[in-house]
């Protein structure tokens, strides 16, 4: 969805971090009650819809993942030139995959199918290069509101928040586009 946008729109999409829950320790932790009621309502049948809309598969999580290694790793596939790229290979393993992304291998793996190297990848993120942006980053996306992932953050003014069907955010992009030529 977000390359069509980027065709029929010109519109530059930017990744960035957040946490939805900080909390969450290193080995990850269990679904909670809530999360896992909303499943059995049909929150996860309309993502398997849109997912399937999109030609992609969609796994339901069986944790919550500690994600601070993979937004690390996803700044070091942004100075490297692939951050779509890794981004689209880390949400496959997590959503169609079922891969727990709080793991070296599997960031590694996501990165050597993009073409980047994993040793100097894991390297540079082991040497905390990106800890302190990728922090900064967090409480910047806090300090405007951001509360849900994703949140997608429309010329620095206008969320569209969860995962939304493309009419949602064609819509939001004509509605701006308006207001600029009133």
């Amino acid at each position: 969805m977000v390359d069509l946008l980027k065709a029929e729109h010109k519109v530059d999409v930017d990744w960035r971090p957040y946490y939805l829950r900080p909390d969450t320790p290193p080995e990850g932790m269990d679904l909670p009650d809530y999360i896992l009621r909303a499943r059995t309502s049909g929150s996860d049948d309309r993502l398997q819809s849109m997912a399937k809309m999109h030609g992609m598969q969609f796994k339901s999580t069986e944790r919550i993942y500690n994600t601070r290694l993979a937004h690390e790793s996803t700044e070091y596939a942004r100075d490297h030139g692939k951050i779509n790229e890794f981004h689209r290979v880390i949400f496959r393993k997590v959503y169609a995959d079922g891969q727990d992304i709080s793991k070296l291998d599997v960031l590694r793996s996501a990165a050597e199918e993009v073409g980047l190297n994993a040793d100097d990848m894991q390297a540079v993120v082991d040497s905390g290069k990106y800890t302190a942006e990728v922090a900064e980053q967090v409480h910047y996306a806090q300090e405007i509101g951001v509360t849900g992932v994703p949140t997608y953050v429309i010329n620095d003014r206008y969320a569209i928040v969860g995962a939304q069907p493309y009419e949602a955010f064609k819509n939001a992009l004509s509605q701006i586009a308006n207001m600029k030529n009133e």
